[in-house]
């Protein structure tokens, strides 16, 4: 079964997936294992993570693990239509189309949840919601699931303190093989490609502002600071604030730096990080930028309602004029920069990530009978498997562990 774009672009997805996959040694390594054992086997799982080919490699690898894929994607703009094809056209279930409308967005992930899934992969927490609120009959064949990004982890702790997540989350974001190095050096590298594929534009000299200095945020402004831009961190946590002025940003509210930046970009999770009364104080030409998973951190409707005028100033770049006539610029709409203007986070970084993904599922097919609702840690050994057969695969070696050092670790 499939829902996409055109199957005839199945070819061009194919070279993307293959592509993917040769950067993606861990990954491989483990498809060799799955391969064998088929930890998956008889089990459906529902995935709805950011559809490219590095995605397509992660399901692929899991079809091999004996699972039966039902895919779509968690963001209409960075679904990639000939990746789509691809996969269907090697018989997976995949319903996805580049730009869908809400209203196809959540049909598509309808038809992933209506099947009765065992494991839930999720990035954002779309699918967890979805199946709680509009299919809760579908809930109790749920084994677990495993979530990939910071703002689906919050969406399933707030669930599992109110008493309602009904199933066990695997906090695949929190797993340091996925956040030190997704988050950072993925998201750092990858919106800024988007930021300057999507632009055509220099960075070296302007102002960047980073809203937010998590994990994501580190990596941005780490890397605006390579391109030569002047940062300044917003931040609300006391801590994290003092961890940025002490990696040497200039910290200052977003109320302050709204009238100094040439590049905002946004990375918290939140709502409304830039808002109407920041868009007043804003430059001509200033450019609005979002890292984070939803469109939300960027307040378009309040600009769209500020604005006398607005029109496309090039492609995935949308122009507000003020009443003031300064012109201010919006990026993919809003959305995810790094993902709707380019091909996402790194083959090599994406391959630890998505191994987390991998291992994850296979211990909650492993442990089904053992685990309770709520959320929960992976175990540090996936981690540390993973981080080794990486260190092998890039030709590093590192002294072996101790028995009793394991020991102390809790290894």
């Amino acid at each position: 079964m499939y829902d996409i774009a055109d199957i005839s672009l199945a070819p061009s997805g194919e070279k993307k997936i293959r592509w993917a996959a040769a950067h993606m040694p861990v990954l491989a390594a483990i498809a060799e294992d799955f391969r064998a054992q088929k930890p998956l086997q008889g089990l459906k799982v529902a995935l709805s993570v950011h559809l490219e080919a590095k995605t397509a490699w992660l399901c692929r690898v899991m079809e091999l693990g004996g699972a039966e894929m039902y895919v779509t994607g968690s963001n209409p703009l960075s679904t990639q239509d000939d990746v789509a094809a691809a996969l269907a056209a090697g018989g997976m279930n995949v319903f996805a189309r580049h730009g869908a409308t809400q209203e196809q967005y959540d049909a598509a992930i309808d038809r992933v949840l209506e099947i009765g899934p065992q494991i839930i992969i999720d990035d954002g927490g779309d699918l967890v919601y979805r199946i709680h609120n509009r299919f809760p009959e579908r809930i109790d064949s749920v084994i677990g699931g495993c979530e990939e990004t910071t703002t689906g982890i919050l969406r399933d702790k707030a669930m599992a303190r109110a008493g309602t997540l009904r199933f066990p989350m695997m906090l695949v974001n929190d797993a340091d093989c996925k956040h030190l190095f997704d988050n950072r050096y993925g998201t750092g590298q990858s919106a800024w490609d988007g930021i300057m594929r999507t632009t055509n534009l220099i960075v070296a000299g302007k102002q960047v502002v980073v809203a937010g200095y998590g994990w994501c945020g580190k990596g941005v402004a780490m890397r605006a600071s390579g391109l030569g831009a002047k940062v300044i961190v917003t931040e609300v946590d006391p801590v994290k604030a003092i961890e940025a002025h002490m990696d040497g940003y200039t910290v200052l509210p977003m109320d302050e730096a709204a009238a100094l930046g040439d590049i905002f970009v946004t990375v918290t999770g939140c709502d409304d990080v830039i808002t109407r009364r920041h868009f007043e104080k804003m430059k001509d030409g200033a450019i609005l930028c979002n890292a984070g998973h939803f469109d939300v951190e960027v307040n378009v409707a309040a600009l769209r309602e500020l604005a006398a005028e607005s029109y496309e100033a090039r492609h995935n770049i949308q122009a507000y004029v003020l009443p003031n006539g300064v012109t201010l610029y919006v990026l993919a709409e809003g959305r995810l920069v790094n993902l709707a203007s380019g091909d996402g986070h790194p083959a090599e970084i994406m391959d630890m990530s998505f191994a987390v993904q991998a291992m994850s599922a296979r211990y909650l097919a492993e442990h089904r009978h053992e685990l309770r609702p709520g959320v929960i840690d992976v175990p540090h050994a996936i981690d540390e498997a993973i981080a080794r057969k990486k260190l092998e695969t890039l030709g590093i070696r590192i002294d072996a562990l101790t028995e009793e050092q394991r020991q102390y670790l809790g290894l």
